[in-house]
């Protein structure tokens, strides 16, 4: 169904099983689940999918080694085991990633972590090779169900220095295990949308509309591009808003207190140098404040992050000057020769995680797990709310299944099929092996005469997608971006009708990484939007506001400067 088609639906047809606020990772996941059982489900968003909390990730799938030392077991073990899910069933888009941990110590830490265990401590304190040792004896444990990557192993300081000269000198010992890297989260995001409407007809999904208010047995939805109001009934509200929850139960007439957010941000350079160093290894270490961060390659790009900073109203963050400072000066710990400044960034971002409120004193110590808060209906919502509170990038799969086995449980509906194996996307019929890949290829070339290098990039890009959008590119007459030749014509054209484009910064932002890598100039935008203009139907003037928007998002949002943009500016 056309957006259209999904508002007129539910203007004559209000009455609903499932609302889901907020289509980001976690309520995306519990769409899917619902739509597998065919439960008349709208999922909504105020903005784009993907475009708040889940779209600011380090781009990991990860287990969380640090959460070791609190105790968070229970979590490590779900996350590994979720992050090896991940990895077959959608391996276009979650890919094996070393992981080297720079280590100067022989025994810090080896008091400081069984307090912090116990919860007597929650000071930060330097871990040494030994808690390093032991936390990735227990990592390599947890991670052997569905075992798909090597475990760890630890190198002295003359094989650190052979790998990596310009690491810091000082180092004792590195230690390499793997995790695995998304590099296009928001991709994820928009496969799963996509996959769960064509999994039922009873599964619809809108981006671009937000929560007006709530009585009785009934929540008014508002049209964020017409400003027009539309009535819904459902019997369930799942509240997936994220470090919004608060503010939305509120808009529902329940305050809560279930939410107590960290800003973290992130930047990506433009440095060659540094790239290179890197091995195509992520670097993860501590600063020396004891806070977690990492330097990560990213389609030879780097991504570096990230903070940890309360945060009361998730819509003012921003990355500051002083967290540029701080993200750069970290790197030094590391590498203390590389020259880098803030010419090398090409991008920022910054995102609020969703934990549960609490009282510790370090952000670190908060828990990194999930959990359902269910406010009961009464006499003035007569419907309960399911607020989902928490969670990670690689665990929404299990977030998703024990959010949905609650609402089967209230619904009175017997679950009859699982998600534990079930294809993402462009991971589906995926070819595994160099010879299958070669073939698939070789078969879709065969079908549509696009040649096999352009193939490659997009079956790097979309997995087995690629085959539908180059029957798509073999359909018209195509050309490279002149801008930005990695791309063609007809691919932007495809993203925009097929994946539920609204505005031109969804191209940029959550259907590409153009914007993440520092490709976009005013030509780009204005290439852009002149090819989704005729699909979602813009006029000369709103083609005009659309650059105006996404130029001002780029500004406030992502640090790109307005002088790499000016010739948008029209």
């Amino acid at each position: 169904m056309t957006r259209q088609e999904i508002l007129y639906h539910f203007r004559q047809n209000p009455d609903m099983t499932v609302l889901i606020i907020g289509a980001g990772i976690n309520g995306i996941g519990v769409f899917r689940e619902l739509a597998l059982h065919g439960v008349d489900t709208l999922i909504v968003d105020r903005g784009d999918f993907c475009s708040g909390a889940s779209a600011a990730s380090s781009h990991m799938a990860h287990g969380g080694i640090r959460y070791l030392e609190n105790g968070e077991f229970r979590l490590v073990r779900e996350a590994l085991v979720e992050r090896n899910r991940l990895l077959r069933n959608a391996p276009h888009a979650v890919k094996p990633l070393p992981t080297t941990v720079p280590i100067f110590h022989w025994l810090s830490g080896i008091f400081n972590a069984p307090l912090k265990f116990l919860r007597l401590r929650d000071k930060p304190s330097e871990r040494g090779a030994l808690v390093i040792k032991i936390g990735l004896i227990l990592y390599d444990l947890f991670a052997s169900p569905y075992r798909t990557m090597p475990t760890h192993r630890f190198a002295d300081r003359k094989q650190s220095l052979e790998q990596r000269p310009a690491i810091n000198p000082d180092i004792l010992f590195t230690a390499q295990y793997y995790d695995a890297f998304m590099p296009y989260p928001e991709r994820i995001c928009v496969e799963l949308v996509l996959d769960s409407e064509a999994i039922s007809s009873q599964a619809r999904a809108l981006s671009y509309v937000s929560l007006h208010a709530a009585s009785g047995d009934t929540v008014t939805l508002r049209d964020e591009l017409t400003g027009e109001t539309f009535a819904v009934k459902p019997q369930i509200v799942v509240n997936a808003a994220g470090p919004w929850i608060d503010f939305t139960n509120l808009a529902m007439l329940h305050p809560t207190d279930f939410i107590g957010g960290t800003k973290g941000s992130h930047l990506v350079l433009d440095h060659p140098e540094l790239y290179a160093m890197l091995n195509d290894n992520e670097i993860f270490f501590e600063n020396r404040d004891g806070r977690i961060l990492l330097i990560c390659p990213y389609l030879g790009k780097v991504l570096v992050g990230t903070t940890d900073i309360r945060i009361d109203d998730p819509d003012l963050a921003r990355c500051t000057e002083e967290e540029v400072d701080y993200i750069l000066g970290s790197i030094k710990l590391v590498f203390p020769n590389m020259p880098i400044d803030r010419s090398h960034i090409v991008f920022a971002f910054t995102g609020v995680r969703p934990l549960p409120s609490s009282s510790a004193s370090r952000t670190g110590a908060i828990s990194r797990d999930h959990s359902i808060r269910i406010v009961a209906a009464n006499e003035v919502i007569r419907f309960p709310i399911y607020s989902l509170v928490g969670g990670k990038w690689t665990t929404f799969r299990a977030f998703a299944e024990q959010t949905a086995d609650k609402l089967f449980e209230q619904l009175g509906i017997t679950r009859t099929i699982g998600t534990e194996d079930m294809p993402i996307g462009g991971g589906r019929n995926y070819p595994h092996t160099e010879a299958e890949q070669r073939q698939f290829l070789n078969d879709v070339h065969t079908k549509t005469g696009v040649p096999l290098p352009r193939l490659q990039t997009l079956f790097d890009r979309y997995g087995t997608g690629a085959e539908t959008i180059a029957v798509f590119i073999a359909a018209g007459e195509d050309a490279p971006l002149q801008h930005q030749p990695d791309y063609s014509r007809r691919e932007i054209a495809y993203l925009v009708e097929h994946e539920k484009v609204i505005h031109l910064d969804d191209i940029i932002l959550r259907r590409t990484a153009l914007a993440m890598l520092g490709y976009v100039t005013g030509g780009l935008l204005h290439e852009l939007a002149e090819i989704a203009a005729p699909a979602l139907g813009w006029s000369a003037e709103q083609t005009q506001t659309e650059i105006r928007r996404t130029i001002s998002i780029l500004e406030t949002h992502h640090r790109i400067p307005a002088e790499t943009l000016q010739l948008a500016a029209v």
